[in-house]
């Protein structure tokens, strides 16, 4: 064998070796802890994950209880919102995202992100907030009594007449649909846009922003929620049950694409030649999942006309103002996971329904109590394995009703 083809064939088995070894550090997943590690000073309840799987790795924990800076705010949380998000955080899937939570167990074991809740105490030199401020936004472990966020950082005021619970369902979703329709696709007035699962948490703000910004908007979605969409202001709406938008002979501006059902060149009949298409959501999967369609719009771009691209959502302070402003805040209930006495169990349930899509909204919203988020007493499940909270809510909620405007950047 001549040397040039030994050198080939060992830098391959090198290549292979070192796949091989990534692969088996990405997808192993340590044993829970048999018991969490006690924690010292003043505490809070929290719901932390020690491990990767599924919801029955949620704990109910003491955990530190956080402190506001100069420029921060306390915020005691009564209600926070469950998102796909998080579900993936809880599975450590797709395998790869696990390069940033942590290999074999969570690096950061707090849980959620959107919150809504009360102000309880203040940086000495916050002027925007005062204690007593009724506030929503995102912040890393919003399933817990109490988080802190920087005065400038992703948080602003509830409007009087909206809930926690209607609050705490808007950030991810809202924020998410505002910036790829405004952002990444650059919608103008006149333009005619497509939402692709415009029932779930982001397709239905992006079903009433789009609108409220003048384009004529479709929407894609299952036989039970033709009306609903109709009713939030689409124009037309594709049964995917019945219909395939991409043979519909229609011509669209963007896309935004929430489920991933159709591939990039059968979603390429529908778009003009300078269109975009959005990626927000795709497919399922352990290793890559959600990620194969960016990588295949990364190979496909220099080849066609149009344009593909994916992003992650950036809270901020001033889009949360914006979707203040333009009303995106009031939301239709219509069924709720569990009742007054349930426990914690049904939060887990609303949770792995966010996790497999079940349901029309995409998201849920667990609500807190007198006790404080998902009650005080605890009590084991011994059918689950699960600590359960006397006292605590999941609602599942459909969308917000009616048409909001928000302006162009």
């Amino acid at each position: 064998m001549k040397l040039r083809y030994k050198i080939a064939n060992t830098i391959l088995a090198i290549f292979f070796l070192l796949f091989a070894a990534v692969a088996v550090s990405i997808s192993y997943t340590l044993d829970c802890p048999a018991s969490a590690d006690a924690v010292s000073g003043s505490t809070m309840k929290a719901v932390v994950y020690r491990c990767y799987g599924g919801p029955e790795v949620l704990e109910y924990a003491d955990v530190p209880m956080p402190v506001p800076q100069e420029h921060e705010v306390l915020v005691k949380v009564e209600a926070a919102g469950v998102n796909p998000l998080d579900w993936h955080y809880m599975r450590g899937s797709p395998f790869v995202m696990r390069l940033m939570t942590g290999l074999g167990a969570p690096s950061d074991t707090s849980m959620g992100r959107d919150f809504a809740g009360v102000i309880e105490a203040i940086g000495e030199k916050v002027t925007r907030f005062k204690v007593g401020d009724r506030v929503f936004g995102g912040a890393s472990g919003a399933f817990a009594e109490y988080v802190v966020r920087r005065e400038t950082g992703s948080i602003a005021h509830i409007p009087d007449n909206v809930s926690f619970e209607e609050a705490a369902a808007v950030p991810v979703a809202a924020i998410t649909a505002l910036q790829a329709l405004r952002d990444l696709g650059q919608l103008k007035p006149g333009q005619k846009v497509l939402i692709n699962g415009a029932s779930g948490g982001v397709g239905t703000y992006a079903v009433q922003i789009a609108k409220s910004m003048g384009a004529e908007v479709h929407g894609g979605n299952s036989t039970r929620n033709v009306e609903m969409v109709l009713g939030l202001g689409a124009d037309h709406v594709f049964d995917y049950k019945k219909e395939d938008y991409t043979q519909s002979g229609e011509q669209y501006d963007l896309i935004i694409d929430n489920v991933g059902n159709y591939s990039l060149l059968a979603n390429r009949k529908v778009m003009t030649e300078s269109a975009t298409l959005v990626i927000v959501g795709g497919e399922d999967g352990k290793w890559i999942g959600p990620l194969m369609r960016p990588l295949a719009a990364v190979l496909l771009g220099p080849f066609v006309k149009q344009n593909f691209a994916m992003f992650l959502a950036q809270m901020n302070q001033d889009d949360l103002a914006a979707l203040v402003d333009a009303g995106l805040m009031k939301l239709w209930v219509p069924a709720r996971y569990g009742g007054a006495e349930t426990d914690l169990q049904s939060c887990l349930d609303a949770i792995a329904a966010v996790g497999k899509g079940a349901g029309s909204a995409g998201w849920a919203v667990m609500i807190a109590n007198t006790t404080g988020l998902l009650g005080s007493r605890l009590t084991p499940d011994a059918g689950h394995g699960i600590f359960g909270a006397p006292g605590a809510i999941c609602g599942g909620f459909a969308p917000p009703v009616g048409v909001a405007t928000i302006g162009e950047t």
